[in-house]
């Protein structure tokens, strides 16, 4: 029996990069896609928000001089890049999927309709989110985090590049940094560990809808996190991650 009924899964536009400097590993993105076959097989109903960093940063491009809302709305552009990437690997390897985005572009993708795409998930379809929430000054977290709730998500699946959930500091400078298994949404906010951002951290707060943070390199990570094996760190309510304050036991390296 499935874990979940229905998930959002959030793949960061580093994700997709894998081992190269820029862009898409197509390694990465079909190994990607044949975990999310094999989830969508068992019965589980999956959306995916997927982000643009491996092409394009507005705060990055921001920073450098260039208008805020301009710079997001190209980062906007570039996870509809990563949509239509996803989408051809999904279909090649025999997977019903559709692509709704928060901005109009007809021509490829679907407009974002709530209730269109309740009905592709009903379908046993998988539905990719592009564009964010088609406004400047929003992280496609905070995208992730909406589109999870409207749609009545079970869980937001953060799918990270190479760290395997939430550490006390940046494992990746600091090799004694300690990893949660568990952590209360507050203790996140209050520490500003970096889950998400805290706009997105507040929307799942608010709602009680539970975070799973994991290293999607991790082999058949989203297989399995998707049938709710504990990897990496669940983020939620203190009721949800008990008395599991304590940061478990590491190597310090992420994908430990």
């Amino acid at each position: 029996m499935p874990a979940y009924k229905r998930v959002l899964l959030k793949i960061s536009g580093e994700a997709l990069m894998g081992q190269a400097a820029f862009g898409i590993e197509p390694t990465t993105l079909n190994s990607i896609a044949r975990q999310i076959k094999a989830v969508n097989a068992t019965g589980i109903e999956m959306a995916i928000v997927v982000g643009g960093g491996n092409i394009w940063r507005g705060a990055s491009a921001s920073a450098s001089g260039m208008e805020r809302a301009t710079a997001d709305y190209a980062g906007m552009l570039a996870t509809v890049i990563n949509a239509l990437a996803l989408q051809d690997a999904l279909e090649n390897a025999g997977v019903w999927v559709r692509t709704q985005s928060a901005i109009t572009v007809q021509q490829i993708a679907e407009p974002y309709i709530r209730r269109r795409a309740m009905r592709h998930l009903e379908k046993g379809r998988v539905v990719i989110f592009a564009a964010g929430t088609g406004n400047p000054y929003m992280t496609t977290d905070t995208a992730a985090a909406l589109r999870a709730i409207e749609i009545g998500a079970d869980v937001l699946l953060m799918a990270k590049n190479s760290v395997d959930g939430v550490y006390d500091s940046d494992p990746r400078t600091n090799p004694a940094a300690r990893r949660f298994e568990r952590l209360p949404y507050i203790e996140a906010l209050n520490r500003r560990l970096e889950v998400m951002d805290s706009t997105a951290l507040s929307l799942c707060m608010e709602n009680h809808l539970p975070i799973v943070v994991f290293d999607v390199t991790s082999p058949d990570s989203i297989i399995r996190v998707a049938h709710g094996e504990q990897r990496g760190t669940l983020v939620g309510d203190h009721e949800v991650v008990l008395e599991e304050l304590s940061p478990a036991a590491t190597s310090g390296k992420p994908g430990a």
